[in-house]
């Protein structure tokens, strides 16, 4: 689970020792905040060493800069929203630490580039998620496969060719809610293509970054190839335009809300730089009356309420054909009540953490009482959970119409709102009367409706039958204003890639 941050990804399910600074509760199962001062650097790689599995040198602090572990002049805290525990204190970058990444990419992009295309993937990693590696093993094939043309001409004496070449220093921009996969799926596909980068972490989860710093270094990456700048959320706003509107970038990947890409989108444009950008959905999740009801239930629970909701393609809207709707809403109910454990991420059987702040929670509380004041019925969950102020109950209404906040802003949360429907236009009309399209899902045993429906729905991606899509082989991105470009595949690395057309003549 997300929530869990680095930790859990690199498989720590069990707490070994006590944490300096913080105690075990033995509840929660978690860490709970001990009087005294935040554990520094060496405690916390004390503490990491007491891990089941984890590597204390992989549990870093301070930014990665050039090849070299860098403090700043402040630090700030990493909290667990389970337990609000602080996990350590973290370098506190600004926009002159943000400059010297740059520098220090583009220096070394100049012999980056000029490296051998043929390698593998890194095998240190430490009980790293296995999506983070894949994506790592992926783009370090791909990078013998980045092939150009020679073109034929109607002139005799001249030859076209098309040169592939690395477009130079990226920026990368990742969030919170998969801290290791949205780095390696960026960073991944630039290594390969020869570029260098600067990565700024979501400040909730900045150890991930970190430790894929110590794994790259480990792994002989060259200084300066692979750079990190931590940073709170105080500092985030200049240090983002720093890296952005630096003139030695030249590409920017982002993963993130509309809001933010938009204003990256702007940095980019002073310079012309190059942009690829993951942003906000609002993913419909349509179940047909010739649907598996079975089928349909366990994509739902699937597609929503994977990391407890918190994810860019979790569904966001369930629309239900009428004469389905009541077995669906039914047996949905059932298996949430059957299924979804809520829990602290460390505990066994825990299949729902906490939302990553207390704002989340607000925000799916906030939908919810606007969803019920305007009509609709909760059939389970509802409110916030009793295990502290950032869990809140899986939670399924029905009798949702579209006036509501929950069918036209991304919850990011555990709530399962279902809007009853009567023709397959009507689903289709509602599904894309949205700005955003990056995922949609539907549930139907008629192929002729089947492609219908998978060409008309105005999104990136879609799940036929199916609520889980994301796979390194295949392509992830939206339309509209779900975003730029796309990652992974074959078509990822094409995002760090310049085509050069040389005309050879004389001949």
């Amino acid at each position: 689970m997300a929530t869990c941050f680095w930790l859990r990804s690199c498989g720590a399910r069990r707490l070994g020792s006590t944490f300096p600074g913080c105690r075990l509760h033995p509840r929660a199962g978690g860490l709970v905040p001990a009087p005294g001062p935040a554990p520094g650097p060496a405690q916390l790689r004390a503490y990491a060493g007491g891990l089941a599995g984890l590597s204390a040198a992989l549990l870093r602090t301070d930014s990665f800069v050039g090849g070299r572990w860098l403090p700043a002049a402040a630090t700030f805290p990493v909290q667990d929203p389970a337990s609000g525990a602080v996990l350590g204190m973290v370098a506190d970058c600004g926009v002159s630490e943000a400059r010297a990444a740059v520098r220090a990419a583009y220096e070394a992009f100049c012999s980056w580039r000029e490296v051998s295309a043929k390698g593998k993937p890194l095998k240190e990693a430490h009980g790293e998620i296995l999506y983070s590696a894949f994506f790592l093993e992926w783009f370090s094939e791909e990078a013998r496969r980045v092939y150009g043309d020679i073109i034929y001409t109607p002139a005799k004496d001249k030859r076209a060719l098309v040169l592939k070449q690395p477009v130079g220093v990226a920026a990368v921009i990742t969030p919170w809610n998969f801290p290791s996969a949205m780095i390696t799926r960026k960073v991944g596909a630039a290594l390969a293509a020869g570029c260098t980068v600067v990565v700024k972490p979501a400040e909730d989860t900045p150890f991930s970054a970190l430790a894929l710093a110590e794994l790259a270094s480990q792994a002989g990456i060259p200084p300066g190839v692979y750079n990190v700048i931590p940073c709170s959320r105080k500092n985030a706003k200049e240090v983002g335009e720093a890296i952005c509107t630096d003139p030695l970038v030249s590409k920017i990947s982002f993963t993130g809300s509309t809001t933010t890409g938009k204003i990256l989108l702007h940095h980019a444009a002073n310079s012309v730089k190059r942009v690829s950008m993951e942003l906000g959905g609002l993913a419909p999740f349509i179940v047909f009356d010739s649907a598996n009801v079975d089928q349909a239930v366990a994509g739902a629970l699937a597609s929503k309420f994977r990391n407890t909701g918190q994810t860019c393609v979790c569904s966001n809207r369930f629309l239900v054909q009428r004469g389905i709707h009541d077995a669906f809403v039914k047996a949905f109910a059932e298996a949430m009540k059957k299924n979804l454990h809520v829990g602290n991420g460390f505990e066994e059987g825990t299949t729902q953490g906490p939302l990553i702040n207390e704002k989340a929670v607000e925000k799916v509380e906030k939908q919810v009482n606007d969803a019920v004041s305007k009509g609709a019925t909760i059939v389970t969950g509802g409110k916030r959970h009793h295990l502290g102020k950032n869990f809140f109950e899986p939670t399924l209404l029905s009798n949702v119409t579209q006036d509501m906040l929950c069918t036209h802003e991304e919850t990011f949360g555990p709530l399962a709102p279902v809007i009853k429907f009567d023709t397959e236009e009507e689903a289709i009309a509602i599904a894309n009367a949205t700005d955003v399209g990056l995922a949609g899902y539907f549930y139907s045993q008629d192929p002729a409706q089947i492609w219908r429906v998978a060409e008309q729905l105005e999104v990136g991606m879609v799940g036929v039958n199916e609520g889980l899509i994301s796979s390194v082989e295949c392509p992830f991105g939206g339309v509209k204003q779900s975003g730029l470009g796309r990652e992974g595949s074959k078509y990822g690395i094409d995002e760090y890639l310049e085509l050069k057309y040389v005309c050879y003549g004389g001949l």
